[in-house]
């Protein structure tokens, strides 16, 4: 039986040993893991959702500054992606999952205090911005910590699985945060209301709601998690990725797909608010989220089938023309006023396109990580068998580390949009570029990946 909080042998790809304990091991670290990183994702864009609430709270922000303070935590989270996509191998799952998650307290428990007061200087808020970060690196440690538990079969599935219904924080937050700032949750403790154009708001809740779960995920990871002694290593022996041309493919394939996702879950809010006055942003920024982390265990379980090079292909093209149908429902585009039930059709569009993407590109990181070892080696067994450790090594070093470049899209595509609005008067000149970037992951993909005589078919 395995009990014990670190195991000291761990080998999935034995059937004998994945069917007698190694299934419900990975299972119940999977289960922990779900949770914890929903709620990273949640910290990490819970700006998304109260930005568009500071002007009525008194906060006199202009535009480009609401759309930096949704961008920041994208920018600080990836980059914090970088070192988080290697710390699991170095400090352990169990260990390196409960300080990630511990960590979230303190944007949550900061943005609570900052925003009862509209005198905050705006210097504070951009730092909250950036310490919500923490939220976004968590998902390189978590992603990678799960492809260790389960067998290359299976990985498809179970990250997207982790990644998916973690996702489902950017939809939580964006459904929550609205709901909460209406009640006085937590009495005289949570502070006084602010006025609001409809009564009473308690802003602060927006980031005290976070707090309690916060603290039972933390306690759960600590005594329910595993750490696994079999895939320890320093971080020279992970940096071998950069050496890998394989590596910064894939690497920009994920900013399409995940920094697709990311990136417009952090700008629908305020792009609805900007381009359409009179409509709520709120009320529907939350469903474009939820499509896109319910697509992404279906896009693992596709590419697990029909090969990840096909889907992410499709996926490509499916964002360039969902992109193309919301430049056609702007305001003043053929003269028109613009229309907001097709600009919030071609979104769920791109969300479920891009969170198929998601998967499809993580599932095609350990099938060519794996490959291209195993074609390196020696035919003899023990050869083929270092050669597939080495490779689920690397590649989860790889999963890691494209989450960081791909979080990049939550600080690029809310601060591009930003930017057109500022220089252009719309979102037009940005959505074009998004264009022209989609059509290029078509064919780096199809070359590398796609095509009959591809280097590592997938």
């Amino acid at each position: 039986m395995l009990a014990a909080q670190v195991i000291r042998h761990w080998n999935p790809e034995d059937r004998t040993f994945w069917d007698r304990d190694g299934r419900r091991v990975a299972a119940r670290n999977l289960r922990l893991s779900i949770p914890a990183l929903a709620l990273a994702i949640a910290v990490w864009t819970v700006w998304s959702a109260v930005v568009v609430q500071l002007p009525a709270a008194g906060f006199r922000y202009s535009t480009n500054q609401l759309f930096w303070l949704a961008a920041l935590p994208g920018f600080a989270g990836a980059t914090l992606r970088i070192g988080y996509a290697f710390a699991v191998p170095v400090f352990g799952g169990r260990r390196f999952t409960t300080l990630a998650t511990a960590s979230l307290l303190l944007p949550a428990l900061g943005i609570g205090w900052a925003v009862q007061d509209p005198t905050t200087p705006y210097e504070a808020m951009v730092a909250l911005a950036l310490l919500c970060g923490l939220g976004g690196g968590n998902f390189a440690s978590s992603m990678a910590n799960i492809s260790f538990f389960f067998p290359s079969a299976r990985q498809g599935y179970a990250l997207g699985l982790n990644a998916g219904l973690g996702n489902l924080g950017v939809s939580l937050v964006q459904l929550v945060v609205p709901l909460v700032v209406g009640v006085g949750l937590f009495g005289a403790a949570g502070g006084p209301p602010q006025p609001g154009p409809q009564g009473p708001m308690w802003l602060q809740n927006a980031g005290f709601v976070w707090v309690p779960f916060i603290a039972l995920a933390t306690l759960a990871c600590w005594f329910g998690m595993n750490d696994l002694a079999d895939v320890k290593a320093g971080l020279a022996e992970q940096a071998v990725i950069f050496k890998r041309r394989h590596n910064w493919i894939l690497c920009w394939l994920y900013l399409g797909t995940f920094g697709s996702f990311i990136g417009f879950a952090a700008a629908l809010p305020l792009l609805v608010a900007s381009q359409f006055p009179g409509v709520d942003a709120l009320r529907y920024a939350w469903i474009g989220p939820l499509v896109g982390a319910l697509a992404r265990p279906l896009g693992g379980w596709l590419a697990d089938r029909v090969g990840g090079a096909r889907v992410t292909q499709w996926v490509f093209a499916a964002l360039a023309l969902g992109v193309l149908a919301a430049l056609a429902c702007l305001p003043g585009a053929a003269g028109g006023a613009g229309r907001f039930g097709g600009f919030l059709a071609a979104f769920l569009v791109l969300f479920a396109a891009a969170g198929l993407g998601n998967g499809s590109t993580f599932r095609m990181i350990p099938v060519v990580f794996v490959a291209e070892r195993l074609r390196a080696a020696e035919r003899t067994s023990a050869a083929q068998e270092q050669a597939r450790r080495e490779g689920s090594r690397e590649a989860a070093a790889v999963l890691g580390f494209a989450s960081a470049v791909g979080a990049y899209g939550g600080f690029f595509i809310p601060k591009s949009c930003g930017s057109s609005i500022a220089l252009t008067g719309g979102p037009a000149a940005a959505l074009v570029l998004f264009v022209a970037f989609y059509l290029g992951c078509i064919a780096l993909t199809w070359w590398h990946y796609g095509r009959r005589y591809a280097a590592l078919p997938c």
